[in-house]
């Protein structure tokens, strides 16, 4: 059950980041054939017209606020839940808000943009809870 690919588990969560690491390759184009790391493109202005993509952004901003709650109470789950309710806005993101085919430049940017800083998160996230995190599974 610990290693399901459902649910809140580690493998969710790392199936999750690896996702985005295939979006980012995809959409941003900046990958370089037989480099292994990720390149990952500049931030753009950020553009929150759907509300999958509000739910995705405040669910991001909570981040400070939740690693400070660990801290100070010293309860690591409530780490793990906040990162599998991460994972599953951004799943939701994904569903609705097409990155690749964005209606326009500077929407596909924003969005790029929205799926870096989940990546980042989740990386932090699950590093600080001692899981290394892969680009592709």
């Amino acid at each position: 059950r610990m290693l399901s690919l459902q649910g809140n588990t580690a493998p969710y969560m790392l199936y999750a980041r690896a996702r985005i690491c295939s979006i980012v390759k995809k959409a941003s184009g900046l990958q370089v054939e037989g480099r292994q790391e990720m390149v990952w493109p500049e931030p753009a202005e950020v553009f929150l017209e759907d509300d999958a993509e509000v739910e995705l952004a405040r669910q991001l901003v909570k981040f400070a606020d939740v690693i400070y709650d660990v801290e100070k109470d010293l309860y690591p789950n409530r780490l793990c839940d906040y990162l599998f309710e991460t994972s599953q806005k951004f799943s939701h993101f994904y569903e609705n808000c097409s990155v690749i085919k964005a209606e326009s430049e500077a929407l596909k940017k924003s969005r790029l943009t929205l799926v870096v800083t989940t990546a980042k998160v989740l990386t932090k996230g699950l590093g600080l809870l001692g899981i290394s995190v892969a680009d592709r599974l």
